[in-house]
């Protein structure tokens, strides 16, 4: 997935969300997955909680794609759509390990992004069932993020390196790790889909693929980006060992209903 500057925020853009059964169906299903995973201290358990978080969702997004292939009325619940994410305030330290989270989850979803110049705000684009699991996803492993690298910082391991140079290499790990997971179970929930049914599997690959092409020509249309996004890159400092304490962080991480962090979840709005 491509993430580009936008040159800076613009005005607000406002899209009317629209949930369908599925959709509330679905997030209702993927919050009690958090729940289980949060009961667990199991790493084994909550991961394989999140990758079931990760395949209901893909599941259901594939069920919608074929579904709209069947049905002549376009309206707002079946065409991609735009939504704004605010990521926090300007100058707010660790913005663009967030933004790397949050394209990580969204390249595992269908969802395309452009990023603001500053990191403050993610354009999200894509069907609303993806950016709803986009979000939902985020909301929960930012904040786990943030208190892993916490903890490890703690260690002291860390050292000599500053705190600020560890913090983003940590975080820019658990991103990338975190992203490889959820690839890998959504290309997992789509192989069942394909295999189940060998006579419906022509029509549930079109369907994938239209809405493919229906998702990049809308964000062609509708972005302004400006160049590629290179927030995700160190500028200057690498740590290997807070870059391998991220990945292995993102390796143990589960899906669970947190308190929000100032900074990071909290900042986090559709």
């Amino acid at each position: 997935m491509h993430h580009h500057n936008r040159p800076g925020p613009r005005g607000p853009v406002t899209q009317r969300k629209v949930t369908t059964m599925s959709d509330n169906k679905m997030l209702s299903r993927i919050a009690a997955l958090l729940r289980q995973a949060e009961g667990t201290a199991n790493p084994h358990e909550a991961e394989a909680f999140m990758a079931a978080a990760q395949r209901l969702a893909t599941t259901t997004s594939i069920d919608l794609a074929v579904a709209r292939q069947h049905s002549a009325a376009r309206n707002a619940a079946t065409v991609p759509t735009q939504r704004v994410i605010a990521m926090g305030e300007a100058g707010t330290k660790g913005l663009r390990a967030y933004v790397a989270l949050f394209a990580a989850i969204a390249g595992a979803n269908d969802v395309k992004c452009d990023v603001t110049s500053n990191n403050t705000t993610v354009y999200a684009f894509g069907f609303s069932e993806d950016i709803d699991t986009t979000h939902t996803l985020y909301a929960s492993l930012v904040v786990q993020m943030v208190r892993a690298c916490d903890a490890y910082l703690a260690t002291g391991d860390h050292l000599p390196t500053p705190k600020v140079t560890a913090r983003l290499n940590f975080h820019l790990a658990f991103a990338s790790r975190i992203g490889q997971r959820l690839a890998d179970a959504r290309d997992e929930a789509r192989q069942e889909a394909l295999q189940q049914d060998p006579a419906a599997s022509p029509g549930t690959a079109l369907a994938l693929r239209n809405k493919e092409i229906e998702v990049l020509d809308a964000y062609q249309q509708a972005s302004r980006a400006r160049g590629s996004w290179r927030g995700a890159r160190v500028k200057s400092g690498y740590s290997a060992r807070a870059r391998h304490a991220g990945d292995r962080a993102g390796r143990e991480a589960r899906l669970s209903a947190s308190p929000e962090l100032p900074g990071a979840r909290a900042a986090v709005s559709a």
